[in-house]
């Protein structure tokens, strides 16, 4: 039977009674470093919040008000879930009692650099068997301009829905930024896009105030890629520009210094050894990727991609460097990775240059040991490399280099400064080690 516009209409005022009134029921699909705090945050505003992961261990630590996301206070999960406003579940069903449903799952590529949607259809192929008339859909995964209209919503017609009428659908953007203390969930604005002018205008609602609705999926898509790319290709700009300064013997350190105190028409970006995390070095590919399949080009994301996934490999060409010009083999060297996390403060060691600079240098024959407070063990290459817990002093006296890949702000730089025989800095920290008794080598 056809539904009436009058039908529709209640349809969506239902809804938008339900959240202004903090009645509607959020499920979140995805408990990751996006899907947790959104839950914590959407669950302190007061809405009943479900969370959907298939990982056992994550559920039980949300039911123990455990957080395993260091952006999300234990203290506050575990009030909000005696409370009963924050609950999980690892079976889909949990989806049939939604009102709003926020899909949170990970977008990451594979190895030829393409764009692995697996989660997203899952997800989405869930979402399409549990929902209930009348609910939202958002998507906050990020991925490439067009995935919301190409795959949730035949998915969700193929199930006799019709999107802007019995049920809603938007995509918009996750911009968790994990560490920062600054901004977080409550007060970044939110970009969103609803496939209907009615599906935007609920999206929006839903989202609060911080929202800015544009005109299509599509738009907040690529506004998502945008943001990203943007940050991508000025660190390989940086990143050349590192390359060209040293071979022109100018320290470029000291060349962004100078060029940042220029109050307009500027913004610093910085050399590494590197690109990692879970969004910057992915996302620009999901873009490439579609582009291609248009039959178009992306150059800049492409040359960018060149050079940022280089610097490992440069990165350890300079330290073998080092070692050749005091006449010392790198095979054998004990060479000590300060941080394997791919950015400050965070247990993430997603797309982390560290951990090929680790295999890198394995692969010279140097004996590697790590330290990182915030990450145990890692493992690259079938093998597993342990943090140094104990007698960290010690093991950077013995070390031969201590390379600082990762410039936690829990590191006390003065014991490397003191210690260390050789310390190749890729993150700039020359002014944290205090007194340096060996050599000194920027990246």
């Amino acid at each position: 039977m056809a539904i009436s516009i009058h039908d529709t209409n209640a349809i969506a005022d239902l809804l938008r009674y339900k959240i202004r009134a903090k009645n509607a029921t959020v499920a979140i699909v995805g408990l990751g470093y996006v899907g947790l705090p959104n839950a914590v945050a959407k669950a302190k505003e007061g809405y009943q919040v479900i969370g959907l992961d298939l990982s056992a261990d994550k559920v039980a630590a949300i039911l123990e008000g455990r957080s395993y996301i260091e952006d999300v206070d234990s203290e506050l999960l575990s009030e909000l879930v005696e409370k009963k406003r924050l609950t999980a579940s690892n079976h889909p069903r949990c989806l049939a009692s939604a009102d709003v449903i926020v899909i949170c799952v990970p977008t990451p590529i594979n190895e030829y650099k393409q764009p692995d949607l697996r989660f997203v259809e899952s997800a989405c192929a869930e979402v399409a068997r549990h929902i209930q008339e009348g609910a939202l859909v958002v998507l906050e995964s990020t991925t490439y301009p067009g995935t919301t209209e190409e795959i949730l919503v035949p998915m969700l017609e193929e199930k006799g829905f019709r999107v802007g009428e019995n049920v809603f659908v938007a995509y918009s953007p996750e911009r968790i930024d994990p560490a920062n203390k600054e901004y977080g969930v409550e007060n970044t604005p939110t970009v969103v896009g609803g496939v209907t002018q009615t599906c935007g205008e609920l999206a929006r609602l839903y989202f609060g105030q911080n929202a800015v609705q544009v005109s299509s999926p599509k738009v907040a898509e690529m506004a998502k890629i945008y943001e990203n790319s943007f940050r991508y290709v000025n660190i390989g700009f940086a990143n050349e520009m590192a390359l060209l300064c040293r071979d022109m013997d100018i320290d470029i350190w000291e060349v962004i210094n100078a060029a940042s105190t220029k109050p307009f028409g500027f913004m610093p970006f910085y050399p590494s050894s590197g690109v990692g995390g879970h969004c910057i070095p992915v996302d620009p590919y999901y873009l490439s990727w579609k582009v291609r399949s248009l039959n178009l080009q992306s150059r800049m994301i492409e040359t960018a991609g060149d050079i940022n996934c280089r610097m490992p490999q440069y990165t350890c060409r300079r330290i073998l460097e080092v070692f050749n010009s005091m006449k010392l083999p790198v095979e054998g060297r004990r060479i000590f990775i300060v941080g394997v996390a791919y950015k400050k403060d965070v247990s993430d060691v997603r797309e982390s240059p560290a951990l090929d600079l680790i295999e890198g240098l394995r692969q010279l024959g140097a004996r590697i040991q790590i330290w990182d407070n915030h990450i145990k063990k890692v493992h690259v290459n079938g093998r597993d490399y342990y943090s140094v817990t104990h007698n960290v002093e010690e093991a950077i006296r013995e070390a031969d280099m201590v390379v600082i890949a990762t410039d936690h702000s829990d590191i006390d730089y003065t014991i490397i400064g003191e210690n260390a025989k050789i310390i190749f800095d890729t993150k700039n920290v020359k002014d944290e080690l205090g007194d340096i008794s060996g050599t000194y080598i920027r990246l």
